[in-house]
């Protein structure tokens, strides 16, 4: 089996809430490989998306570690975290997070700017990327004017821009219909091909059983089930 691309070792993230100690993820260990496409799955409240934002450094583990081929996460200060995320972490929000005042060109493009490349290289970067999840004719398009599955697609090539090794999606097809979210998550899976480590959140067990080899459920913030991987 391939080194690990990203894992946690026995961690912990606890947060305050009023005067309790709540505590979100308790003493997870989990580990993924290059090309692995996962899904974590369980009840919400079982600590799902806060593991998700621990592995893409998000967050900072209240104890344990992160290790992202190697690297102690846990340990870097918060500009480090900001450039591993840049380089290899894209990330999928259920919301799609799009800017409503640009189109979807200039959506593609917002990464690529903030990482200081010049206009033409942008410009053919995103264009590609939109030809590689269907949307080329709707390239001038601002959000408003793009269906559901439409904006999903825009922000699945937004978290490609950087071509990170790392695709993280929150519940990636919680706004979408049955028929989209397949168109989705077939898409999703076929970006394991090319090495491309993908790991969602979902509450549709159905979807993380026909698209997921590999499932993590969550209890409670602990691992209860994990049906393959190194543990």
């Amino acid at each position: 089996m391939p080194d690990p691309l990203i894992s946690a070792e026995k961690v912990v993230k606890r947060y305050l809430l009023g005067e309790e100690v709540v505590t979100a993820v308790d003493g997870v260990t989990v580990s993924f490989a290059p090309g692995e496409m996962a899904a974590i799955v369980g009840r919400s409240g079982s600590g799902k998306s806060t593991l998700l934002h621990l592995l893409g450094a998000l967050d900072r583990p209240t104890s344990g570690r992160i290790l992202a081929r190697g690297r102690r996460l846990d340990e870097q200060s918060d500009d480090e975290l900001a450039a591993f995320r840049r380089a290899t972490v894209g990330f999928v929000f259920q919301s799609f997070q799009l800017l409503p005042g640009a189109t979807a060109q200039r959506n593609v493009e917002l990464p690529l700017l903030l990482a200081g490349l010049p206009p033409a290289e942008r410009k053919a970067r995103a264009d590609k990327l939109l030809d590689r999840v269907g949307l080329s004719p709707r390239r001038g398009h601002r959000p408003s004017q793009l269906s559901g599955g439409e904006q999903q697609r825009v922000a699945i090539a937004r978290a490609l821009a950087n071509d990170p090794p790392l695709l993280l999606c929150d519940e990636p097809t919680g706004n979408l219909d049955s028929r989209t979210s397949e168109e989705i998550l077939g898409l999703l899976s076929g970006l394991t091909k090319d090495g491309r480590t993908v790991v969602l959140v979902t509450h549709d067990r159905a979807i993380a059983e026909r698209y997921c080899p590999r499932r993590i459920e969550l209890s409670d913030g602990r691992v209860v089930t994990d049906t393959g991987g190194a543990p």
